[in-house]
């Protein structure tokens, strides 16, 4: 196919749907080329004002509708990015994510976790923890994650994890803790005691597959029997 020249790209992108048609049917009617017939169309259309006048409102109008859609775009990729990255919170020099594992629910139990830090530092947690209910080993994920902050020194931690009863329970207040969590609790706080700048924050299970990943190879490994 032969490319447009470039009077005629002028002409088809300042043409609208309407004026193309009708252009298209007066080439067929009286035998003018492309370029032609849709160049009578338009100084029809522009009448005593010109077609130069025409053009140049039509391109004004096409930059403005352009300049429109970017616009958009760029308003609909900061919405994505920011719906994507809701519940990351502010950046943090050192993050970790934490999931705990009982299979049955109560049940042989594992945990997993990720440390990772500014210098590149990284720790994977993933063993077995015992018997007992998925909250248990929630709270013990998050205890040896941050066991694991506080050898390597991190300031400026940002835990993240799926449980929505764990990460209540350590961030509200005393009087509306678990009762049957308080040990847990209690652990849990005086190891964020040692972390400068240190946060809980809840984020969804499908933001959490690597700490999960870990828990689940530690319930794997603790074999039908619950043995290691």
């Amino acid at each position: 196919m032969t490319e447009p020249t470039h009077e005629l790209a002028q002409l088809i992108a300042a043409a609208f749907k309407a004026e193309r048609g009708a252009s298209r049917k007066l080439a067929a009617r009286v035998g003018l080329s492309e370029e032609q017939a849709l160049r009578a169309t338009l100084e029809q259309r522009a009448g005593a004002r010109g077609l130069g006048a025409l053009l140049a409102e039509r391109a004004a109008l096409l930059a403005a509708a352009t300049a429109r859609l970017a616009a958009r775009d760029a308003k609909r990729a900061l919405a994505r990015s920011a719906s994507l990255h809701r519940h990351d919170g502010p950046p943090a020099p050192w993050r970790a994510w934490f999931d705990g594992s009982a299979h049955p629910n109560p049940g042989r139990c594992g945990i997993g976790a990720l440390l990772t830090g500014p210098d590149g530092e990284r720790v994977e947690i993933s063993r077995p923890a015992g018997y007992g209910n998925s909250s248990e080993a929630e709270y013990q994920a998050l205890i040896a994650v941050l066991e694991a902050a506080v050898a390597q020194g991190a300031r400026g931690l940002t835990v993240h994890g799926d449980s929505r009863v764990v990460i209540d329970d350590v961030n509200g207040p005393d009087l509306a803790g678990a009762p049957s969590l308080h040990a847990y609790r209690a652990h849990a706080q005086a190891l964020l005691g040692r972390i400068d700048g240190a946060c809980v924050r809840w984020l969804p299970r499908r933001k959490n597959q690597a700490a999960d990943a870990l828990s689940q190879r530690a319930v794997a490994a603790c074999g039908p029997a619950g043995v290691a």
